[in-house]
């Protein structure tokens, strides 16, 4: 099974996706991995997108494509879930003909739906425990808000991380995202036409609710 995520930042996408890796047993890709794996093991793909980085500049699609693509082939030989990419319809679409190519099939798209408001303030919600980051504290959910200024779970400290209180950092992030027409959700609406053709099959959750409530309705949907 071969699935591509999408979500904004604040809603949930990579818990969900960890799920779903544990749950079908797929290879959990996340575009900026793929970055860092092939940077660091010094491929020809990799040195070349070092190039570009290390001046600053984007890496063209020329080479983040196969980048992409051969990840998904190495590491995904039993199906994989896409985390990140593509973030724009030009993307989207060479990443769709690159896959034709290869014979790479795409089962599902699957995009999480949450109001920009809602999604930033997840974000800005969050409060980590100094004993334990796995417990879940967020000031704007009830389901898992803390008590006062301490862990709901075990009681310990809360602290917060820097780029979760940069309002201008995340507002970046989600012009990005919510960008139907140079944005994420114009490449996510590219593979929604594809949908309605037959080629794939897309899927969109609420993600307003709670964790386990997304992931009841998402593993309903996967065939």
């Amino acid at each position: 099974m071969n699935i591509l995520l999408f979500g904004p930042n604040g809603s949930g996408k990579g818990t969900q996706g960890s799920l779903l890796k544990d749950r079908f047993h797929l290879a959990h890709i996340e575009s900026g991995a793929i970055f860092r794996e092939h940077i660091s093991g010094g491929t020809e793909l990799g040195k070349k997108a070092k190039e570009y980085m290390d001046r600053g500049d984007l890496v063209p699609d020329e080479i983040t494509i196969p980048m992409v693509l051969e990840t998904l082939k190495e590491k995904g030989k039993n199906g994989w879930l896409l985390d990140g990419f593509p973030r724009n319809m030009v993307q989207a679409r060479k990443l769709w003909e690159a896959m034709q190519n290869e014979g790479m099939p795409l089962d599902y798209v699957v995009e999480i739906h949450l109001g920009r408001e809602t999604a930033k303030n997840r974000i800005m919600g969050r409060r980590l425990c100094v004993q334990d980051n796995n417990h879940p504290n967020n000031i704007y959910i009830d389901a898992i808000k803390p008590a006062g200024d301490l862990c709901r779970v075990c009681q310990g400290k809360l602290v917060t991380r820097a780029d979760d209180q940069d309002e201008a950092a995340i507002n970046k992030r989600h012009d990005i995202y919510y960008d139907t027409v140079n944005g994420t959700l114009a490449a996510a609406y590219f593979f929604k036409d594809l949908a309605s053709k037959g080629l794939t099959k897309y899927i969109e959750l609420d993600g307003a609710g709670d964790i386990n409530t997304v992931k009841e309705a998402l593993i309903a949907r996967l065939g």
